[in-house]
């Protein structure tokens, strides 16, 4: 599929894997400082690059590479279907290729054409952004699992034909979280990284140590413990966190989310303030024949927790620093 009709049939997948990678970046820094709000996340006009500015490119791409991959295997693109290059093929012992394999070469073509194309520049911010794209969607691939089928007499699985297909998203969203924890930080060296940012290898960064699979930066991350109205950034003060005593409340929860009122509140020099709130929910409910569920309106109180300001004001967050600094007493003599 060419011309005007494809740019459109793409383009509703880019936009809606756009905003899926988005979802997902919310999902994952729900219980950090920095939350993924919406007004950092615009891609066009992004000018810093932190380590949280890597994983929004990096998600962004893979919610592209994927939507368009999964929709071409679905059969909703034009001219686009199943990777069945490999049918046929002896895959490993006992088991061929076949079936439909996600067309994750198709997912990631497209993607690099719409993706890519927003970054104009040849600084080494655009190249670090143009790395950040390809490793989200190396990230696609490297969380892709093996499928296989059986078949024989009575099940014996003599022999096996297996395909690639995509894991759900949230293991590439968890994949991309934990290389964001360990991305490098790059001198910001205009000349290594232009001479790299050319047209045959755009955002290919000229450093033998960082692979193409991880995230880089160029720049310190701000401090998203304070509000900062000039960077947009809102500082953790009234954001909800969860308390250790909360944890029986539901085992379920993710660690980040259990541990969040000393990463949100005490380490940002900021108390914990206890709130219980009334909600409505329904209950008692029972079926009548035929065919209705009639229930009841009940409340109950619910415990919340949310940072909040400590006495003596601005000062809380210079006093939480400053009880991390370790003192020395002077030696004597000096």
């Amino acid at each position: 599929m060419t011309g005007p009709k494809a740019y459109l049939t793409y383009a509703r997948s880019v936009q809606t894997g756009t905003q899926h990678g988005l979802e997902e970046c919310k999902h994952q820094f729900a219980w950090e400082r920095w939350n993924c709000p919406d007004h950092a996340v615009q891609l066009r006009g992004m000018r810093s690059a932190t380590r949280e500015t890597s994983f929004v490119h990096a998600i962004s791409a893979a919610g592209v590479m994927y939507t368009l991959t999964r929709n071409c295997s679905l059969g909703d693109l034009g001219n686009c279907g199943c990777d069945v290059s490999k049918n046929g093929q002896i895959g490993g012992r006992g088991w061929l290729w076949g079936g439909c394999s996600d067309n994750v070469d198709f997912g990631e073509r497209i993607s690099k054409q719409y993706v890519d194309a927003q970054e104009t520049g040849q600084d080494s911010r655009a190249a670090v952004n143009l790395h950040n794209n390809e490793a989200g969607r190396k990230a696609v691939r490297a969380t892709m699992r093996r499928i296989c089928r059986c078949h024989g007499m009575s099940e014996s699985c003599s022999v096996k034909t297996c395909w690639m297909q995509l894991s759900d998203f949230r293991d590439v969203g968890d994949y991309l979280k934990q290389k964001h924890a360990r991305a490098h930080k790059l001198e910001p060296d205009q000349r290594r990284l232009r001479a790299a940012n050319n047209a045959d290898r755009r955002g290919a960064i000229a450093d033998g140590h960082v692979a193409a699979t991880e995230l880089v930066f160029l720049e310190d991350s701000p401090d998203y413990c304070a509000r900062n109205t000039t960077l947009g950034l809102r500082g953790t003060e009234g954001r909800e966190c969860q308390n250790h005593q909360d944890q029986d409340q539901d085992q379920n929860q993710h660690s980040r989310r259990r541990r969040s009122c000393r990463r949100l509140c005490h380490d940002c020099g900021l108390r914990v303030e206890e709130r219980r709130v009334e909600v409505a929910a329904s209950c008692n409910c029972a079926f009548r024949w035929c065919c209705r569920v009639d229930c009841e309106d009940c409340s109950r109180v619910v415990v919340q927790h949310a940072c909040a300001e400590r006495e003596g004001g601005a000062h809380g967050h210079a006093n939480a620093h400053a009880h991390r600094r370790r003192h020395r007493a002077p030696k004597e003599g000096t």
